[in-house]
């Protein structure tokens, strides 16, 4: 499928975000947002806060400009816009807390970030008494989960980034047999940052029984012959200088020729990974993506070691909404990206899974990984 990825500038983007939550709000009746670390932050305004014990707040009123407070040490990272935010620093020793409740004024109907520091939210409530608080996923969440133009093209980026890793791998390139998982893991992470990506997010390598584990954490196994090895790995990758976006994928390789029973398993995998890919389009419930994957493991017997989701959202957050997980009937909207990533695990001997990312478009699916799906061996 093809889409114009031709991306707008960054900063109009937010701009239009910014209207299109002001308009959630105020349906929601929420008079203003309280953003601190997480990634509705840096979706508004294009600035990511450091995880500090001084408060970063952005206060999104419904009726009037935003306002950024940051501690004034780091003020130098704002990228200003006056269209998007007015700047407000504090230095060592200023009440932030206090200065954020000032700019809330009366408002008592309050939403703050998801990730919010228990200390930040506490010291918050005790400054503003009146307030009622929610969720600020409850007016964000589905809005952020649809993409816009310059979202899709950050994601296809990264996505490309991560394939050409995905795609070294299965030419023989990252030498496995001999190595521990916890080497090989730490050269996808190096080739990753070599591809772009400003950060590693993960990368996970489970050789012979551990890749029966889906979230192993790579140690020092040494990778033998004859064995499956899954690498899933990501990172966060920035374009044009706008807010990074993540990679994610996984494929499954075997150092030497795979006997009858993992042939058998791979393609039972590759069929349902394709098929649930296939499934994907505007409209779709969420669910049915994973019903499509799950009936065709279910039916060649391995149901009971497909034990997880299909697949999660992603953008600025690895796993983000939409889940395409049984029981949640959303339906797919042109814009939403997510991975599709059955697996199969043979609990202390086995396991192998295929990951890419994809957007959903009115016509099917955009593909965010290309790298080929096919079994491949790799005897280095």
């Amino acid at each position: 499928m093809q889409l114009d990825l031709a991306p707008p500038d960054p900063a109009a983007a937010r701009l239009v975000r910014a209207e299109r939550v002001r308009a959630a709000m105020r349906a929601q009746g929420v008079e203003a947002l309280l953003l601190s670390i997480g990634a509705d932050l840096p979706w508004l305004s294009g600035y990511e806060a450091m995880p500090l014990e001084r408060p970063t707040v952005l206060v999104f009123p419904s009726d009037s400009q935003a306002t950024l407070v940051v501690p004034q040490l780091e003020a130098p990272r704002v990228v200003e816009d006056e269209r998007l935010f007015a700047l407000r620093s504090y230095a060592d020793g200023e009440d932030a807390v206090a200065l954020v409740a000032s700019l809330v004024g009366t408002r008592s109907s309050l939403a703050v970030s998801d990730r919010c520091w228990a200390m930040l939210l506490l010291e918050l409530q005790r400054a503003l008494p009146q307030a009622s608080w929610r969720r600020a996923s409850e007016v964000t969440a589905r809005l952020r989960a649809v993409k816009d133009a310059s979202e899709i093209a950050a994601l296809v980026a990264a996505g490309a980034a991560a394939d050409r890793v995905a795609e070294a791998l299965l030419a023989g390139e990252i030498a496995l047999i001999g190595r521990s998982e916890a080497e090989v893991s730490a050269e996808l992470g190096v080739r990753l940052r070599a591809e772009g990506h400003a950060k590693v997010n993960f990368a996970i390598v489970g050789s012979g029984p551990n890749a029966a584990s889906p979230h192993h954490e790579p140690g020092e196994r040494r990778i033998g012959r004859g064995e499956t090895v899954v690498c899933d790995f990501g990172g966060t990758l920035h374009l044009d200088g706008d807010v990074g976006y993540c990679s994610d994928i996984t494929r499954t390789v075997v150092t030497g020729e795979p006997d009858d029973e993992l042939a058998t398993l791979y393609g039972v995998l590759q069929e349902a990974q394709s098929a649930a890919v296939a499934a994907v389009r505007s409209g779709v419930a969420c669910e049915e993506i994973d019903r499509v994957g799950r009936r065709i493991i279910a039916s060649a017997g391995y149901g009971d070691a497909f034990i997880h989701r299909i697949g999660h959202g992603i953008g600025i957050e690895e796993h983000e909404d939409p889940y395409l997980v049984e029981g949640n009937s959303a339906l797919l909207r042109s814009g939403h990206a997510f991975s599709v990533e059955p697996g199969i695990y043979l609990s202390g001997r086995m396991g192998a899974r295929i990951e890419d990312i994809v957007v959903a478009i009115a016509g099917g699916a955009l593909a965010c990984n290309t790298a080929d799906h096919a079994l491949h061996v790799v005897e280095a």
